[in-house]
């Protein structure tokens, strides 16, 4: 005998909410209905699946087991029923976006309007966050495609570019690298080097695409925020870099700001790819091409 998708449900939500009753009640049945549902997966399994005490339910080994497995199990299926309602009328329906913080003020605006042009059936959910979590959304199937720079580690995932945005040194006027002409990377550096926050977005591709390594537990002035690193800037309080699409959308247009090129001599300048990156084997995989093809940059 296999498990029942509503089982595997049932043991998600267990999961998710640390409660039979609030699991029931987010699964819409009683908990004595939901508690059955448990206990015939238990049978299945062979062990238990949870560790009940009055405070919490915990999960077993063999539950964090099945509780992984049954993310992919749901999430597959739940593509394959959003594809099936929406065969033969491709970008139809809810997708569910997840796009970085770097990229997304700089590339929705631009883009969404003339893919809801395209596609008026189209339901789009944007969810904005940092690349870790909104690849651990994206393989649990709470997020349909994902807008992501790399390098980053995505095993499980494939992935469509859809442009490079070089990256560019930013410095307050009158510093030293202020000067005119590109910067080789390595100039960057430096002491007085302002950095978002560990684990953004744009942080560790930057600082790969730059070759430069910050070690761990070294003090670095760190910003939260694109539009904060540059007022640090501006008030010359370090050097840092900016991608360019954000550049161009105006981020850098203020006074005491200088912008910069970083490359060697004859050598382009760091970049970081932008991609649309989906679970591997989705059945909504060509939706996602799709909606590659159309948030390609300029």
């Amino acid at each position: 005998m296999l498990p029942t998708l509503r089982q595997l449900q049932y043991l998600k939500l267990l999961a998710e909410h640390g409660s039979f009753s609030r699991a029931a009640e987010a699964a819409h049945v009683s908990q004595p209905a939901l508690s059955s549902g448990v206990q015939e997966l238990e049978k299945i399994l062979g062990g238990p699946v949870v560790e009940r005490t009055r405070s919490q339910v915990q999960l077993t080994p063999i539950g964090q087991e099945a509780v992984r497995r049954a993310e992919d199990v749901l999430a597959r299926v739940e593509d394959l029923v959003e594809a099936a309602r929406n065969a033969g009328r491709p970008l139809s329906g809810r997708v569910r976006l997840g796009v970085i913080p770097t990229v997304a003020p700089f590339l929705l605006p631009a883009r969404l309007p003339a893919l809801q042009a395209a596609h008026p059936a189209l339901r789009l959910f944007i969810r904005e966050d940092l690349t870790s979590r909104l690849v651990a959304q994206l393989k649990v199937g709470r997020l349909d495609a994902v807008v992501i720079a790399l390098p980053y580690a995505i095993p499980g995932l494939e992935h469509a570019v859809i442009g490079d945005d070089e990256i560019l040194a930013v410095v307050p006027q009158g510093h030293p690298l202020a000067a005119p002409g590109a910067l080789a990377p390595a100039a960057l550096a430096a002491d007085d080097l302002i950095l978002l926050e560990d684990g953004h977005c744009l942080r560790d591709p930057a600082l790969a695409a730059l070759e430069l390594e910050v070690p761990r537990g070294e003090d670095v002035f760190a910003a939260t925020s694109l539009p904060t690193l540059v007022q640090l800037l501006g008030a010359g309080l370090g050097v840092s870099f900016l991608p360019a699409m954000a550049i161009k959308a105006g981020l850098a247009d203020r006074p005491g700001v200088v912008v910069r090129r970083l490359a060697g001599e004859g050598q382009p300048g760091p970049r970081r790819e932008i991609v649309v990156a989906w679970r591997a084997g989705s059945s909504r995989a060509e939706e996602a091409r799709l909606l590659a093809r159309a948030l390609r940059l300029d």
